[in-house]
């Protein structure tokens, strides 16, 4: 595959890839190695999810961590991959001044992206009942203080209105948002291939649709999303409910029958995660350096 990226513009890149007419598939990562991984594998784009975020921490998807959490989390993966980054800021903890501060911070540690929704805080996971949501002119008033902060970065706005009202809901607010200036508009939890094709036909922008597994949509191929004009397609938490299955798998047979050589199959070997994090490089480098440091300490 020919790797077109720009060596230090991930915008420019992601907004290549809005243009490039195909649906891109954009992995859900929560840390380095996995982001490393998922650029080594050849994808053009990667997503940090709040709801996968808050389960690495131990906590629901309720809006629970802090903004100093995320930005913390965040500058690891930036720092270990130049693939464009989509950050979910949740209802960016708090009011349009607070949204500022969010937008301002991850623009310097160099994500391409951040997502917006239009939920009451605290949020509730975008697949399950209960959530609320903002009046239109609560949600435009954040948007657009999303909008004059950024710089270099583009905003998707995620409207959460067609399980908490109607699919018309979320066509009309979709189509708010985008003439509110939103560069992508994600629309949540709709529930069939009618639906995410209509959506497209009515709210002619670029759009990315959600794919999380064991939620109110329907899995599509990416190809099927591409076709009815969706440009990104993203797997928030697909990794980490992979990753979780597979620990479970090895702990039980530890528990159980006291190894885990039954479990070997499923796992990554040493030398292919020493070669994912540099480790060569690392050592010959530390080789080089150690006998000079040595030769001018006189030991």
């Amino acid at each position: 595959m020919t790797d077109d990226r720009t060596a230090n513009d991930p915008v420019s890149d992601l907004k290549n890839l809005l243009q490039s007419g195909v649906a891109i598939p954009t992995p859900g990562v929560n840390d380095p190695l996995t982001a490393i991984l998922a650029d080594r594998m050849g994808f053009r784009c990667i997503y940090f999810s709040g709801a996968a975020f808050s389960a690495s921490l131990g906590i629901p998807d309720i809006g629970l961590f802090s903004v100093d959490q995320l930005i913390d989390s965040v500058k690891w993966i930036t720092r270990s991959t130049n693939l464009p980054l989509i950050v979910d800021i949740d209802t960016g903890f708090g009011e349009a001044v607070n949204v500022v501060r969010v937008i301002k911070e991850l623009e310097y540690l160099g994500v391409a992206a951040v997502q917006l929704e239009d939920q009451v805080s605290p949020k509730r996971c975008g697949h399950l009942d209960g959530k609320q949501i903002v009046s239109e002119q609560q949600y435009v008033e954040k948007l657009k203080a999303a909008l004059a902060a950024r710089e270099n970065m583009l905003i998707i706005a995620r409207t959460d209105s067609r399980d908490v009202y109607s699919f018309d809901e979320a066509i009309k607010r979709g189509t708010l948002y985008r003439d509110s200036g939103a560069d992508v508009i994600f629309p949540e939890a709709l529930e069939s291939l009618d639906e995410f094709k209509q959506f497209a036909i009515k709210v002619k922008a670029p759009l990315l649709a959600n794919m999380t597994e064991f939620g109110k949509s329907p899995l599509l191929t990416v190809d099927d999303l591409g076709d009815i004009g969706y440009s990104l397609v993203i797997y928030p938490a697909t990794g980490q409910r992979a990753a979780l299955g597979a620990i479970k798998k090895a702990f039980t047979n530890i528990r159980d029958y006291g190894s885990q050589i039954d479990s070997l199959s499923d796992m990554m070997n040493r030398s292919q995660i020493y070669d994912l994090i540099d480790y060569e490089k690392f050592s010959e480098l530390d080789a080089r350096i150690a006998p000079t440091i040595t030769k001018k300490s006189g030991f």
